[in-house]
């Protein structure tokens, strides 16, 4: 082993991390205060154990002093009220003072399954064609998420024999399975070869895994037949030639996980985050990161900062269909005579199914998506316990809303006590009210010592 390796791990065990958290410090949100020995990654670790209890980041600050990395972060639940469980503090607590080692293997498992993954070219009705070839050869998807993005489509699936409930070991059957999977990936002429990866259950982060996949496929390359004028985030890549930084500056429609997936997409490319800040508006996020590259370098061509430009417009974009589809809306409502009732625009564009699983399900769900004219953009996938809950978030086969009549339609066929229209909003986006450079940058850049961050106070 290295000896760089040896000497890191020493001088993580002599300074193990310290977590602190405060529910007194803010009024509406949980402080979260993490001082820890600083690696490359260790941000984003610690942003994916908050993210994975479904933890809502509203503000963070983010510093480097030399090798200690000092991040602060304020929570809330899904509910929006302060993070009051003890058995997730105590999770908590304990996720982030051990090694990220073990961080991976105290996520709950699955059990046993077969994981598969997906790549290739998108198009309407690929999903429910992926579902009908697993159910007709007799496999039970326990657990999935599907991306699609600039045309391209990615999946981890979770699959066990139907027969009996374990992961699929003969070779033959498992080569078949691919063929086949193969075979309709490779159905509409696709512009690059499908892959298609079965292996036995990893602790493999499928949000991770599906971002470095997407990447894979080039999707932050725009194709001819994607919408260039689709509304989509604010990138800025910039210099900060006084501090030897590069500035990256993006605002977008806030949503859940945004913060890991920017940061996953600055580690994979190998970006340290020295100073940084997050701050989110009613439905808006600011984020601003001093960046350099591992090398210890800023960004220095042109070419190397669109690139970057391009990777976290993606990043924030193949989890985000839904939120593209709101900020269309919005458009045309602010568009439109304010007496006019536009509501049918800004309607929930998740439908979620929560019901008795069963073998077939989830093909016979699709189908009827399918049947019915709608494309889905995202997917969740989950079975727990012999219950069946799944999200999908769905688009016409142009790309278009949904029409609300289309949904009550699928409602009457699948059961309105099933099948639930979430996501139904009618608040438009606001802009934060603080300028977070000059406020944060301007009192770290004069600090020595993060010892000062305990005076930070909550903009709530």
């Amino acid at each position: 082993m290295d000896d760089g390796d040896e000497y890191a791990k020493l001088i993580r065990r002599m300074n193990s991390p310290r977590v602190v958290i405060d529910n007194d410090a803010s009024e509406h949100a949980t402080v979260i205060k993490v001082d820890t020995v600083n690696r490359h990654g260790t941000l984003l670790e610690v942003v994916q154990v908050l993210t994975d209890l479904n933890l809502v980041i509203t503000k963070a600050y983010i510093s480097r002093d030399g090798v200690w990395f000092m991040d602060v972060f304020y929570v809330t639940g899904n509910d929006g009220n302060k993070a009051e469980d003890e058995r997730v503090l105590n999770y908590i607590q304990k996720a982030l003072e051990i090694d990220a080692s073990v961080v991976n293997s105290i996520r709950s498992s699955i059990g046993e399954y077969t994981s598969i993954e997906l790549s290739g070219t998108d198009r309407p009705g690929l999903l429910s064609d992926v579902s009908a070839v697993l159910t007709d050869l007799g496999c039970n998807v326990v657990n999935a998420e599907i991306w699609t993005h600039n045309a391209r489509a990615a999946a981890v699936m979770h699959i066990t024999e139907q027969s009996t409930g374990s992961a699929i070991e003969d070779p033959k059957r498992l080569s078949l399975i691919k063929e086949l999977l193969s075979n309709v990936l490779r159905a509409n002429g696709n512009f690059r070869s499908a892959i298609i990866c079965i292996s036995s259950p990893e602790e493999t982060h499928t949000g991770r895994r599906l971002h470095q996949m997407m990447f894979a496929a080039r999707d932050f390359e725009k194709l001819e037949s994607v919408n260039e004028n689709s509304t989509g985030p604010y990138v800025n890549v910039s210099d900060c030639a006084d501090r030897d930084y590069t500035v990256v500056t993006v605002r977008c429609i806030d949503r859940p996980k945004l913060l890991f997936d920017t940061v996953f997409a600055l580690t994979d490319m190998q970006y340290e985050v020295f100073h940084g800040t997050v701050i989110t508006g009613r439905k808006e996020a600011y984020q601003e990161y001093y960046i350099r590259h591992v090398d210890g370098l800023p960004i220095s061509s042109e070419a190397e900062r669109q690139r970057v430009t391009e990777c976290l417009e993606a990043a924030i974009e193949r989890r985000s269909s839904e939120v593209l589809l709101y900020c269309l809306a919005c458009f045309i409502f602010l568009s439109c005579p304010p007496n006019n009732d536009h509501s049918h625009l800004l309607q929930g564009l998740e439908l979620e199914m929560c019901t008795d699983d069963r073998f077939g399900l989830l093909s016979d769900i699709t189908r009827i998506l399918r049947e019915n004219g709608l494309s889905i953009r995202r997917a969740e996938i989950s079975t727990k316990d012999g219950k069946a809950k799944d999200s999908f978030f769905v688009t016409d086969v142009s790309g278009d809303p949904v029409d609300p009549k289309i949904v009550l339609l699928i409602q009457q066929q699948i059961g309105k006590t099933v099948l639930h229209v979430r996501g139904k909003s009618n608040v438009l986006p606001e802009s934060p009210k603080e300028t977070p450079r000059s406020f944060l940058f301007g009192t770290l850049f004069r600090c020595r010592s993060f010892q000062n961050f305990g005076l930070i106070k909550s903009y709530s």
